[in-house]
């Protein structure tokens, strides 16, 4: 796919192609150096995850912890390899169908690529009542996001956590 096409599968369900520079909503943090220093944080905590992970099987700590901690370590690998490398195995997708392993070689040098979204929920699309303070009469579309499995895999072992709070804290005392 080139960038900004779509496919609608539902009235509520696309697969819209998308990239980001690796933060969420399209956030961007400090150029270049910015994209490289969050890069290199990002592998040094995942590492931190993955360790910590590895303490916790050890000794047999409760799955759903496990399990939510599995999923962010996961989701932040798979957004991690993107950024990393996608920008330096693929050409740019402008107007084209990006390739891979292009001759000229790829569009971003090694950390400096983007991340690919393509799941797009746009579950609700329509104006607002006029009653409503502030946003009545304005046109919204929820659920704006686009988002990848990544993104998905680092929501979902979140809300695990937020959702059995007080069991986990539990285990960790």
């Amino acid at each position: 796919m080139f960038l900004g096409q779509e496919h609608q599968l539902f009235d509520w369900f696309y697969i819209h192609f998308t990239e980001n520079n690796g933060m969420a909503f399209g956030m961007e943090f400090g150029g270049d150096w910015g994209k490289l220093a969050l890069s290199l944080f990002r592998i040094v905590f995942v590492g931190f995850i993955a360790s910590y992970l590895y303490k916790l099987v050890k000794q047999n700590a409760d799955k759903i912890l496990i399990t939510s901690l599995s999923l962010v370590l996961a989701g932040a690998i798979g957004n991690i390899l993107d950024g990393v490398f996608y920008g330096v195995l693929f050409n740019d997708s402008y107007h084209q169908i990006a390739k891979l392993l292009p001759d000229s070689g790829g569009y971003a040098p090694l950390f400096f690529g983007k991340v690919v979204d393509m799941f797009y929920f746009p579950m609700f699309k329509g104006y607002l009542p006029e009653w409503i303070p502030f946003w009545g009469g304005d046109y919204v579309v929820f659920f704006r996001p686009v988002f990848n499995i990544a993104d998905a895999a680092i929501s979902v072992g979140v809300g695990i956590m937020i959702f059995f709070q007080k069991r986990i804290m539990k285990e960790l005392e």
